[in-house]
């Protein structure tokens, strides 16, 4: 009998030392892929060199990371929804500290394979507008093959705005299938708000929802309202949809990594899901999203690009 939510961690459940949450091969059953998070008041917090490659991700504020003999300030930003972030990919083989104050994130992937450390500004983040209609989100790709020179890791950013949906049609990447599919776990850290410009109390329960099931990889069944701080790991099967409820935008930070020797992002659709990518060929993109490609302010990026091929999420 699946048990559900298994997979499913409130904030705070994964706590360790200083650090608000982190997931790693001391979850049984879970290989590849981590996620550290940290809430830093003028604090620092460190890792040691280790078979890890990691990207830090600034959440809210601004940080300065020691690694390979050097200091790398990242400027961050005030908050996940407020645009893309310049963000530090540290390779294996490295101890890192990062210090400053605010919330950031470290996505992490094991490998032995040593690549160089390399910084990406925030100008240099490619985005993309993907779906439409209700299925319009805005993803940052700082960690994709694409914009990346890394090992194993994969990473990315979806920022879902309120009342849309994302991870939609649902899919899978859990079967290496040549050319067609990647065998990778996923890990999904979510933030939720209120939306801008709503009239909402302090105390708002910001929320959204997320869903993942079974394939004949493996049976799952998460069946989630999603808070800040919270966390979903997705070891195998169909995952999504990700649902922003209509009063509140919603944020996750994916790391995705996997046994194969390519480093690749190919996904399945659900069969019985797949028409609905045909839909948005007739179907307009959310002018929230299209009119601001960078967050909740900001002009359009010339670079905003829609994906529709069913490459990515």
């Amino acid at each position: 009998m699946v048990v559900r939510n298994e997979w499913f961690f409130p904030a705070g459940s994964l706590r360790r030392g200083e650090w608000e949450s982190v997931v790693d091969d001391g979850i049984a059953g879970w290989r590849h892929t981590g996620i550290r998070i940290a809430v830093l008041d003028d604090g620092a917090v460190g890792l040691p060199a280790a078979d890890v490659e990691r990207i830090v991700v600034p959440l809210a504020g601004g940080f300065r990371v020691g690694h390979d003999d050097t200091t790398t300030v990242l400027h961050g930003r005030a908050s996940v929804f407020d645009g893309a972030t310049d963000v530090l990919y540290v390779g294996a083989g490295r101890a890192l500290t990062i210090s400053g104050s605010g919330r950031v994130a470290v996505a992490e992937a094991v490998t032995s394979e040593r690549k160089p450390s390399a910084y990406l500004a925030k100008s240099d983040v490619p985005v993309e507008i993907r779906g439409a209609g209700r299925d319009t989100r805005r993803v940052h790709n700082f960690g994709t093959p694409d914009a990346l020179d890394a090992a194993a890791v994969i990473a990315c950013e979806v920022i879902t705005p309120s009342g849309n949906w994302s991870s939609h049609p649902a899919h899978k990447h859990d079967e290496a299938v040549d050319g067609h599919e990647s065998q990778l776990e996923e890990i999904y850290y979510f933030e939720s708000a209120t939306r801008a410009g709503a009239d909402a109390p302090q105390d708002a329960d910001a929320f959204g929802t997320f869903a993942a099931y079974s394939s004949p990889a493996g049976e799952i069944d998460t069946s989630a309202m999603v808070r800040t701080g919270d966390i979903a790991l997705v070891p195998f099967g169909f995952h999504g949809p990700a649902a922003a409820a209509p009063e509140y935008d919603l944020y996750y930070l994916n790391v995705m990594a996997g046994p194969g020797e390519l480093r690749e992002w190919l996904i399945s659709d659900d069969p019985r899901q797949s028409w609905i990518r045909d839909e948005w060929a007739r179907t307009p993109q959310d002018p929230r999203l299209t009119e601001s490609a960078d967050g909740r302010r900001g002009p359009q990026r010339d670079d905003a690009e829609r994906d529709d091929d069913g490459a990515h999420r």
